[in-house]
């Protein structure tokens, strides 16, 4: 194993340890509130190139400006940031621009950790399940790391596969200015992406997208304080990065996928600002098994088994609407599953020990 693989395999371990050791999952501090963008078809292919010229995306709208990780207890990012989507049948279409007066970029090797730079970043999990999700990054040079993730580091064990990659990847970077360059003062890096459906089928089960389905995406900007010395861009020691997304998180992790936006596929939009209001019911179904799972989590990690029982877990506060509640609950001695159902409804929605989520018919 190399040097990075070692490293990686570190992090991950480290990771687990710190949850183990905490003794706790981190529940979202914000209202489920998740954005939500409706992506235009088209027919044409893009030139991708950077510069977000195209004719064909004057009909996408670009995403409100990101927000600090955490949401609005945090204060504004300095630095705007915004996106736009499309698609056909063959790509998924996504530009981003980043307002930046000192742009610069050190990493130029793919899959380097590329958050270790100031980055773009995408989070695609095309069913919605919080497991099987991918990840890109990509910095200011253009240089990129692609990541499949089998569930969220949360859960625990082998999760991150680095070795895969998005084959047949179009991807450009456009700087208004200079890079690397500190006498100057510049405007914006533009990062224009071509991501192929057929690489991303592995989890979504078949695609393209049909009109009207959706997937869950978030993007993220990492942003570190620097200073110049002798003529260069350095990091300031000690100082943490800014973590700038297009749907709040609620915590400091990118990896919660049950907090990402919705992006809808539209053939015709059924709005001028991208946005589609609203979420469907099986969602709903989904978020309250989702709270649920994280004070399962807790309840294990102080206890060390998981409980059928209802009152033990504090969860009178959670919202149930038209739901059957509370969640029924089936526990061993290793594992548990949850189940909701909506009044009148023939759907099951499942959630087990590992925070996957899926549905069923009665």
């Amino acid at each position: 194993m190399n040097n990075f693989g070692k490293m990686v395999v570190f992090v991950i371990f480290l990771v687990l340890v710190i949850n183990i050791w905490s003794g706790s999952l981190p529940e979202p501090q914000i209202a489920f509130k998740p954005q939500s963008y409706a992506a235009p078809k088209i027919d044409d292919y893009i030139l991708i190139d950077g510069k977000i010229v195209d004719t064909e995306w004057l009909n996408a709208a670009w995403t409100d400006y990101f927000v600090d990780i955490e949401g609005d207890s945090q204060p504004e990012p300095y630095y705007k940031t915004k996106v736009k989507m499309m698609w056909n049948d063959y790509y998924f279409y996504i530009a981003a621009k980043l307002v930046e007066p000192h742009v610069w970029g050190t990493l130029q090797k793919r899959d380097s950790v590329i958050f270790h730079d100031n980055d773009f970043e995408v989070f695609i999990d095309p069913d919605g399940d919080t497991h099987n999700y991918y990840e890109l990054e990509i910095n200011a040079l253009g240089t990129v790391w692609d990541l499949l993730l089998l569930h969220p580091y949360r859960e625990g064990g082998q999760t991150a596969i680095d070795s895969w990659d998005i084959q047949g990847l179009q991807s450009a970077v456009f700087v208004d200015g200079t890079i690397n360059d500190p006498e100057s003062r510049d405007t914006a890096w533009y990062v224009e992406l071509g991501i192929p459906w057929n690489v991303l089928e592995e989890c979504a089960g078949t695609t393209p997208p049909q009109p009207g389905d959706f997937w869950r995406v978030n993007f993220s900007r990492v942003q570190w304080e620097t200073e110049v010395i002798n003529n260069e861009y350095v990091k300031i020691p000690d100082t943490p990065e800014h973590n700038w997304v297009w749907s709040p998180q609620g915590v400091i992790n990118m990896h919660y996928p049950e907090m990402w936006g919705y992006v809808y596929f539209f053939e015709k939009l059924p709005s001028s600002d991208g946005k589609v209001t609203g979420y469907n019911s099986e969602e709903q179904a989904k978020w309250i098994l989702r709270q649920l799972h994280y004070k399962m989590y807790n309840f294990y990690q102080l206890h060390g088994y998981y409980t059928d029982k209802i009152e033990e877990l504090d969860f009178d506060d959670v919202q149930g609407g038209n739901f059957n509640m509370p969640p029924k609950i089936e526990v061993t001695s290793s594992l548990y599953e949850a189940t909701i159902t909506r009044e009148g409804s023939q759907k099951i929605l499942h959630i087990n020990n590992l925070g996957k989520t899926w549905s069923s018919e009665k």
